[in-house]
């Protein structure tokens, strides 16, 4: 029999709300995140703006001498983390050996340290060889992002990075899960980071026309999902951390738990490595078999957190999954998607879902998306628009697509 998983912490660095605490009032508010890029001149580019978090402090988190030899996916990824775990009421320095073997770290990211590998390339193509860090090559990969949190708290079980683009964090979460269902480890701090706001990424996105650049005179209104005026997504940054555990480990330690997590699927439409296939076929596949895996049908759901990214085809796409996989209880479904309000975090974003969602089991209000002032006719189903609503949520599901054809879904359960 497979064991039971619960989450039972949470850590949040998110461009609307530093701290779980933050996180919860902006959400449910619908406070947008989305504001002009400060940290390099954005002028010269077509888009400027981003879901940014310019007041982060990483050397709060990352001694300075060795914030030149990290991406900042590092502290913006301990920050969250070091949240999670006081949350989940686990002190790392009490614990003993066997214990931190027993805890896994799992981390999903789409761009990791595509920031700090621009930003040393920017030295050596410029004469600037010696500002240039000698860990360019090991903290330039994706491996290691996983084993700077390992080292931060010294847990000793596993320390893996999933990257699978956008559906980064939902697989990284889905694999904890998967683990402490079999029995493998009874803990996993887990979740999502990414920090892709750069001047070489922004100008590659604009070259895919992913990014919309009708809105940098006005940030907050710039993320638009299921708008008919919508015409691209807002790229963002951000940390969304968990405490995964067995059930009856976090019982017999008295943890308070958020929710359990019942099930998990994932496909692939192997269609394109950007474009998403016309039909909602695999990514209403992958809803349907999380919700067999869960034991639930349609009509015991309460919630769904969108993907929901601005851009035409994925909001169209995904309106249909739903209705494919939920039938005539997608029109009576309250749901929203959270990019409206910090923009499109990558690999992390699966993770940002999950955080939206606990908040919004734990609080029996569903987020509002924002900017929704016309609905595009193909997007017909209720997606809250701009003001928040009373909901009773005892399920609900977390959604997501993205590039290289692939889709994932997680699914919630309240306990107690």
């Amino acid at each position: 029999m497979s064991s039971r998983v619960v989450i039972t912490g949470m850590g949040v660095v998110s461009p609307n709300g530093m701290g779980k605490v933050e996180f919860c009032r902006a959400i449910l508010a619908g406070k947008s995140g989305v504001k002009r890029i400060s940290r390099f001149d954005p002028s010269c580019l077509p888009v400027q703006i981003a879901g940014e978090m310019p007041d982060f402090d990483e050397l709060a988190w990352v001694d300075a001498r060795e914030r030149k030899h990290v991406s900042r996916v590092v502290p913006l990824a301990i920050a969250a983390s070091s949240e999670a775990i006081q949350d989940a009421g686990i002190d790392p320095t009490s614990l003993s050996m066997e214990e931190k073997r027993n805890i896994g770290v799992v981390l999903g990211t789409g761009g990791g340290a595509q920031e700090f590998s621009e930003e040393q390339y920017r030295l050596w193509h410029s004469g600037q060889e010696k500002k240039a860090s000698l860990f360019a090559i090991p903290s330039g990969t994706m491996g290691t992002l996983s084993s700077e949190v390992n080292m931060r708290f010294g847990f000793r079980g596993y320390s893996h990075v999933v990257t699978a683009g956008c559906t980064s964090s939902t697989d990284a979460i889905g694999y904890a899960y998967q683990h402490i269902q079999a029995g493998v480890l009874p803990v996993f701090l887990v979740g999502g980071v990414d920090s892709t706001i750069t001047p070489g990424i922004i100008k590659g996105y604009s070259l895919l026309r992913a990014l919309t650049q009708s809105w940098n005179d006005a940030p907050e209104r710039a993320s638009r999902p299921f708008s008919a005026n919508r015409d691209g997504f807002v790229l963002a940054e951000g940390s969304w951390m968990f405490v995964l555990e067995d059930f009856d480990h976090a019982h017999a330690r008295g943890a308070r738990i958020y929710a359990e997590l019942c099930g998990y699927a994932s496909t692939c439409e192997a269609f394109h490595r950007v474009r998403m296939s016309d039909s909602p076929e695999e990514p209403a596949r992958a809803i349907t078999m999380a919700l067999e895996e869960a034991g639930l049908g349609p009509e015991d759901i309460q919630y769904v957190s969108l993907h929901g990214t601005s851009t035409e085809m994925n909001d169209r796409v995904e309106t249909q999954a739903l209705k494919l996989a939920l039938g005539r209880r997608a029109e009576k479904i309250p749901m929203s998607a959270l990019k409206s309000q910090i923009g499109h975090a990558q690999g992390a974003c699966g993770s940002a879902s999950l955080a939206a969602t606990l908040i919004a089991m734990e609080h029996g209000a569903v987020p509002p998306t924002i900017n929704l002032e016309t609905p595009d006719p193909a997007c017909d189903l209720d997606y809250v628009p701009d003001v928040g609503r009373k909901a009773t949520i005892e399920h609900a599901i977390c959604n997501c697509v993205g590039f290289g054809s692939k889709n994932s879904a997680l699914l919630l359960k309240r306990t107690g």
